[in-house]
C-alpha cells in the first residue's frame, strides 16, 4: 500500500509523507512547523525539513509570523491548494484498487480486524 501510495503521490510532485502536512494546511492554512508537528505527532525538525523540500517543489511558502519574529507560518501556494482534490482522488482510487477483490462482508471484516489491531497497539 505504501509503494502504491508513494507512486500515486509522486505523479503529482508530492513525496510520501508530505500529504499529511498538506492535509494539515488544507484544514488550516498558515500553521507553524511546531503546530503541524504536534498535530501529526512528529518533531518540529522533521516538519521543518519536509517543509524545505515542499517549498522547493512549489507546494508551500514560508511567511514571517505576524507577532513572533522567531516563528514562520507555512502557507500553501496555489499549486499546493490545487492538489487537495487531486490527492483526495488518488486516495479514493488507491482504496478502490486495494479492496477491489473483497466483497462487502470481507470489507466489513477487514475494518473490524484493523480496528482490533489499532486497539491492541494503543
Amino acid at each position: 500500500m505504501f509503494q502504491a501510495a508513494e507512486a500515486a503521490y509522486n505523479r503529482h510532485g508530492v513525496r510520501a509523507g508530505q500529504q499529511f502536512i498538506l492535509r494539515c494546511l488544507w484544514d488550516e492554512d498558515g500553521l507553524t512547523p511546531g503546530e503541524i508537528a504536534r498535530r501529526l505527532e512528529l518533531t518540529t525538525p522533521t516538519v521543518t525539513r519536509a517543509a524545505t523540500r515542499m517549498e522547493a517543489s512549489g507546494l508551500l511558502r514560508r511567511e514571517p509570523h505576524p507577532t513572533d519574529a522567531r516563528l514562520v507560518l507555512l502557507r500553501l501556494t496555489e499549486r499546493g491548494q490545487e492538489l487537495e482534490e487531486v490527492i483526495a482522488r488518488e486516495v479514493e482510487r488507491l482504496g478502490e484498487r486495494a479492496l477491489r477483490t473483497l466483497d462487502e462482508a470481507e470489507r466489513e471484516q477487514l475494518v473490524r480486524f484493523l480496528g482490533e489491531i489499532r486497539r491492541n497497539l494503543t
